[in-house]
């Protein structure tokens, strides 16, 4: 049966099956290029770890209402029926065959008055939960981050085929033009031969770009399911944007307070403290008031000569006091058990502070890396661009080499390939910086939807080819 969405313990579950429909309408359009934001969807639906920490969140908010169960009334009802069969010899009388039946049910309501652990077991369950969300959002925030990581990887993958065939292009190009120099008697044979092979390690490079993409393709596939739309591509006008504020210090400070994982150990460590109180809790008395109401009912009795029927019903109400004296030294020891834990969640919450300060530092200091790396290579591409066209000039009046002219070509789009990588790069850090923050959500998806144009190719698939 399919879970109703309109349970609140239900919604959860029921929220990922309607990505469903946007699925299904990526698939039918494969002319339409899918951005970041639909491929998130994709993943919110297809992959199985999201799924399970979906699941997982939503096994442990039963346990508040489990909890709360311990504080509330308790009713129970039970009875019987049976059937007595006996011979009875009484003085001065003969041996006779009887048979007795009686059935009886009593209807009982217990309500605890004070029971300090079950209210401790509730403090803790509220904890757990807590916990448990912030792992859930440190789940979605790893999502939206391999979502991007192998979205980047694909277009990357793109953008070096790409490259590669470019400089195929101008390789073959550079051969022709050198087999009629040599035809022509104006160029040697060694011109012809380096065009060659170099004609022949560009063709090489296209192929491993090629394999590179369909592994990246498949660990992006592997995600959110088989897709057929190309993805846009990140636009090459578009300026890679500075992370505001503009200095590491701010993020460093709120990733240690607000990153899910902070927040996951800071609500385990408050669960632990609530441990070690409900297991001193032990040692104080229970208190419980109970009212049972019953009826019984008998047909005789085989220890009297004669039968007489009985029917009785009874009421019976009182409080019951529950003081714990020794219990072999169980409770000492589940008390040293829980401080213990106590003790370890708070170096995990401190590991996890330095964590994620420790993350915020690297990927800020990864942006300012992209940043430059961004700003050098374009100015290699701008350079390698005249270079070419120098070399290419000078060849053909003679007075440089065709060697020249192919390192040229080659530094050239490698400039173009590495700009490639360096700029999605550094994406890919701005939004790890948002991880370590505690701020990544689909919105930073759909924000840089907005710096991405047409795809490459009509498919991915089309591509690779």
């Amino acid at each position: 049966m399919t879970p109703q969405p309109n349970n609140p313990r239900r919604r959860l579950i029921a929220a990922g099956f309607a990505v469903s429909v946007l699925m299904a309408a990526i698939a039918i359009l494969p002319a339409r290029g899918a951005n970041l934001l639909d491929i998130y969807h994709l993943a919110q639906n297809n992959d199985p770890t999201f799924r399970a920490a979906r699941y997982t969140l939503a096994a442990a908010q039963e346990k508040i209402p489990q909890a709360r169960a311990g504080l509330l009334p308790n009713l129970s009802m039970n009875g019987g029926k049976n059937r007595t069969r006996a011979t009875s010899t009484f003085t001065d009388t003969p041996t006779v065959r009887r048979s007795v039946d009686a059935w009886t049910w009593t209807l009982k309501l217990t309500q605890p008055l004070f029971r300090m652990q079950k209210v401790f077991a509730y403090k803790e369950s509220k904890f757990q939960v807590r916990q448990a969300r912030a792992q859930f959002a440190q789940a979605e925030q790893a999502l939206i981050l391999r979502v991007a990581q192998a979205y980047f990887g694909v277009v990357t993958a793109q953008e070096t085929i790409s490259a590669a065939k470019a400089q195929l292009q101008a390789t073959r190009a550079q051969f022709a033009q050198a087999k009629r120099g040599f035809r022509d008697g104006t160029h040697a044979i060694t011109d012809m031969y380096e065009a060659q092979s170099r004609m022949a390690l560009a063709h090489s490079q296209l192929v491993s770009a090629r394999d590179a993409l369909e592994i990246k393709r498949a660990a992006l596939e592997k995600i959110v399911g088989p897709i057929s739309a190309p993805l846009d591509r990140l636009r090459p006008a578009i300026a890679v944007p500075q992370p505001q504020p503009d200095v590491p210090r701010p993020w460093i400070a709120q990733s240690q307070e607000n990153n899910p994982a902070v927040q996951a150990q800071r609500a385990a460590l408050a669960a632990a403290e609530a441990e070690v109180s409900k297991n001193r809790a032990a040692h104080l008395p229970t208190l419980d008031w109970s009212v049972s109401y019953g009826k019984n009912n008998t047909s005789g009795n085989i220890a009297n000569p004669t039968d007489y029927a009985t029917r009785s019903k009874s009421i019976q109400t009182g409080v019951q006091l529950n003081i714990p004296i020794y219990a072999g030294g169980a409770i000492n020891a589940r008390i040293a058990e829980a401080m213990a834990n106590e003790y370890k969640a708070q170096a995990e919450l401190e590991a996890a502070r330095r964590q994620a300060g420790a993350d915020a530092r690297q990927a800020y200091a990864g942006i300012e890396n992209g940043l430059s790396k961004i700003k050098a290579l374009d100015s290699a591409v701008t350079s390698s661009k005249s270079a070419v066209k120098g070399n290419r000039i000078g060849f053909k009046l003679g007075i440089r080499m065709n060697i020249n002219v192919l390192n040229a070509e080659k530094q050239l789009y490698t400039a173009r390939r590495d700009l490639a990588k360096a700029r999605y790069g550094a994406l890919f850090q701005g939004l790890k910086l948002k991880a370590a923050a505690g701020i990544l959500a689909a919105s930073d998806l759909q924000a840089l939807d907005s710096l991405l144009g047409p795809p490459l190719g009509r498919t991915m698939k089309h591509a690779a080819r």
